[in-house]
C-alpha cells in the first residue's frame, strides 16, 4: 500500500500504527465492498425451489454488509487517511471468488454465498488479530462487524443439502 498523508491537522493515530491500520482496515472494506456486490447479483439471478426466501433473505445480509462496509470506511476516514472502495481498487484487490454471471440455483447460490461469506470472515478476523497490538477501537469495529456476518454464515450454509 502506498504511504499517504493526511490534510487533518489532529490524528488519532501516529504515522506507524495509522497506516497499518488503515491497510488492514482497507482490505476489510474491498472484501465487503466486494461481497456486497456478489450477494446483489446472487439475489438478481437466484432460480429453483425456495427461490423466494433465499432472495429475501440475501437482501438481508446485503443490508448488514453495507452497514459495514461504511463503518469500515468512515473509520478510515476518521483516521485521517481516504478509504478506497473504487470499482477497480475492489476488481483488482479483493479476496473473493468470482461470482457467475448466470443464473444459479438455489442450492448452487446457498454454496456461492456461504463460501464468500466465510472468506470475508477469514480477512476480518485476520484483521482483529492483529488490530488489538495497534488500533482497539478498530478492532472493536471489526469484532462487531464479523459478529452478524458469522450469524448469517451458519444461516446461509444450515440450508445447504
Amino acid at each position: 500500500m502506498t504511504t499517504l498523508t493526511t490534510p487533518l491537522k489532529r490524528q488519532v493515530l501516529d504515522d506507524q500504527p495509522q497506516q497499518q491500520t488503515v491497510e488492514l482496515l482497507q482490505n476489510s472494506l474491498v472484501n465487503l465492498v466486494d461481497l456486497a456486490l456478489i450477494l446483489k447479483q446472487a439475489h438478481w439471478n437466484v432460480i429453483g425451489k425456495n427461490f423466494r426466501s433465499i432472495h429475501l433473505q440475501l437482501d438481508e445480509i446485503i443490508a448488514t454488509v453495507r452497514d459495514g462496509s461504511d463503518e469500515v470506511a468512515e473509520r478510515i476516514a476518521a483516521l485521517g487517511l481516504p478509504a478506497d472502495g473504487r470499482s477497480g481498487t475492489v476488481a483488482s484487490n479483493s479476496d473473493l471468488a468470482d461470482y457467475p454471471r448466470d443464473f444459479q440455483q438455489v442450492d448452487d447460490t446457498i454454496s456461492l454465498v456461504a463460501d464468500a461469506l466465510k472468506t470475508t470472515i477469514d480477512g476480518l478476523r485476520g484483521a482483529i488479530d492483529k488490530l488489538g497490538d495497534i488500533d482497539p477501537v478498530s478492532e472493536d469495529l471489526c469484532i462487531a462487524i464479523t459478529g452478524p456476518l458469522e450469524k448469517h454464515l451458519w444461516m446461509v450454509q444450515a440450508q445447504e443439502s
